[in-house]
């Protein structure tokens, strides 16, 4: 029984409750609707539905819906962290990657992948970025088939099933990584912030902001020092210097999806101000745009909306961008 499904019965029994104080309000779930959500798979491969996928199907369907965001070999094309590379033959060996104690590279997927149903399962959910849920059961295990290969750890030629994945498992080369050495597990583990727990006059007027606090700024450490050397940027330093427009940009990620002079999931910045040059209405359309989102203007991939962007910080974007992201 998977946990969404013991979930759903937990529910179910206290529905007669909740229609006596709530008469006429919800209904149960029924059982179509429950197993469109009952998709979890767990690390003993409980919930894994039946399927295979070869590793050259996968690297079909890859690139036609997974490398414009995670490149050809998975390397990233600076969009995505990589999810490929930093593991060794000695890594598959033992089952604990070496570089994650050494700090010496960037981090990847499968330097940190402890359980193949859980790059199974997130693929199944979330993937392709702009359709998930699109992807078969069967195309789910070759793409799934083709990252194990581009990480040396099944051939070329496998097949990957349900019936052989727990064989996999045993393969992943950080398959012995997990720990429960950590303050979210136990509570006399080492914490994971670096604040102080207050215990007496404890202040009790608290003012929510959009940013930290000063005295919160810290907790994780100068977060501009941690910040990936590809995709979107987040979080700055406590004494981190005001930032110019192609710092909003990064905080606001549009650079994870648009390179200033190359297209990457979307077009080139400059491309957009070649396209746009001299049109008088060129900052209320593209403003527009960046608001509301939308699809078709260059190509399949959709740009998403952002309401809640801060006029100012709108208006400086567009601009920027129309004077050629300089």
């Amino acid at each position: 029984m998977s946990r969404f499904t013991s979930a759903a019965l937990l529910l179910a029994a206290a529905l007669p409750a909740f229609a006596d104080r709530f008469p006429g309000v919800g209904r149960p779930a029924t059982q179509a609707e429950i197993a469109a959500w009952d998709i979890d798979v767990r690390p003993d491969f409980k919930g894994l539905p039946p399927g295979s996928g070869s590793v050259a199907k996968g690297q079909a369907i890859w690139e036609s819906k997974c490398a414009a965001c995670h490149g050809t070999f998975g390397e990233s094309n600076e969009v995505f962290a990589p999810i490929v590379g930093g593991t060794t033959a000695k890594d598959i060996e033992t089952g604990r990657v070496k570089s994650l104690v050494t700090g010496d590279i960037q981090r990847t997927t499968l330097m940190k992948l402890s359980s193949i149903s859980t790059l199974w399962d997130y693929i199944h959910r979330a993937m392709p970025w702009d359709k998930p849920k699109s992807l078969s059961v069967d195309e789910v295990y070759s793409v799934v088939a083709y990252i194990l290969n581009l990480g040396d750890i099944v051939p070329a030629d496998f097949v990957l099933s349900d019936r052989n994945i727990a064989e996999v498992q045993q393969k992943l080369p950080n398959r012995n990584g997990m720990t429960r050495d950590h303050g979210l597990w136990d509570i006399k583990g080492h914490p994971d912030v670096q604040n102080t727990a207050c215990m007496k006059n404890c202040a009790t007027d608290v003012h929510l902001a959009s940013a930290l606090p000063e005295y919160a700024k810290d907790s994780h450490g100068n977060l501009s020092e941690q910040n990936r050397s590809v995709g979107p940027v987040r979080g700055t330093g406590a004494k981190a210097a005001a930032p110019n427009v192609a710092d909003l940009a990064r905080r606001k990620a549009c650079l994870s999806c648009h390179g200033v002079d190359r297209k990457l999931v979307g077009p080139a910045l400059r491309e957009i101000a070649a396209r746009y040059d001299g049109q008088s209405d060129a900052e209320a359309k593209l403003l527009e745009k960046l608001r509301r989102g939308g699809g078709g203007a260059w190509g399949p991939m959709p740009m998403p909306p952002n309401p809640d962007l801060a006029e100012s910080d709108a208006r400086a974007l567009i601009r920027w961008i129309l004077a050629g992201a300089r």
